[in-house]
């Protein structure tokens, strides 16, 4: 098996956090990415959970400039091929199946696959990947369980996503095996609602700033 990794290191170390983003309203994507790159956070993943996300993705990669963007909550290989036709940079799953794996590999995007286990990050191993997402990371041990896993399993670094927050991402970048984070905390749905950019801007810089922290 092909591993689909070429090109994601160099979006994972961008910033220490990758926001996840919902679109609800398509006239949000591009005004909303624009306060996130601006706010230092480039690499933005948009979740398919919404019927507008990847027409959103198709509006940030024409109107943005210096976002990096990637489609989140992929569950179906027909959804790796979709994202690279829309110009998305790569993909994250919560998890990850072998079709998953193969289809990376054939569309050649840079693919973050999911973890949770000691066995499932071996699988991920024993494929060749480097980098893979720790999810759901609060209620899958934190960072103590990624700690932990860090001695036995030095190959494979994480971004851990799930209940990552301001307060506790620091604790995770700090692990050697950590290469950032993904969280939605600069993004509360009251303050996209009242299209108030500017804040997100200013959650954006802080949490851009993790980097000398962690």
């Amino acid at each position: 098996m092909t591993c689909a990794q070429s090109g994601m290191e160099t979006i994972l170390t961008l910033a220490p956090v990758v926001p996840v983003v919902v679109i609800d309203t398509l006239d949000d994507a591009v005004p909303l990415a624009r306060a996130l790159v601006q706010g230092g956070l480039p690499a933005i993943e948009i979740t398919l959970r919404t019927p507008v996300a990847m027409d959103a993705v198709r509006a940030i990669v024409a109107e943005v400039a210096g976002a990096q963007v990637g489609v989140g909550t992929v569950l179906e290989p027909l959804q790796l091929q979709e994202a690279k036709r829309a110009g998305a940079r790569f993909a994250v799953s919560p998890g990850h199946t072998t079709r998953l794996l193969d289809a990376a590999a054939a569309v050649d995007l840079p693919f973050l696959p999911g973890i949770a286990t000691a066995s499932e990050a071996i699988t991920l191993i024993e494929c060749g990947y480097r980098f893979a997402k720790f999810f759901p990371a609060e209620p899958a041990g934190g960072a103590a369980y990624l700690s932990a896993l860090a001695s036995p399993l030095p190959q494979l670094r994480f971004c851990p996503t799930g209940g990552i927050t301001l307060d506790n991402a620091s604790r995770y970048l700090a692990l050697p095996n950590v290469v950032c984070v993904g969280g939605s905390w600069m993004l509360p749905r009251d303050r996209i609602r009242a299209k108030d950019w500017p804040a997100v801007v200013a959650a954006s810089q802080a949490a851009a700033a993790l980097a000398d922290r962690g």
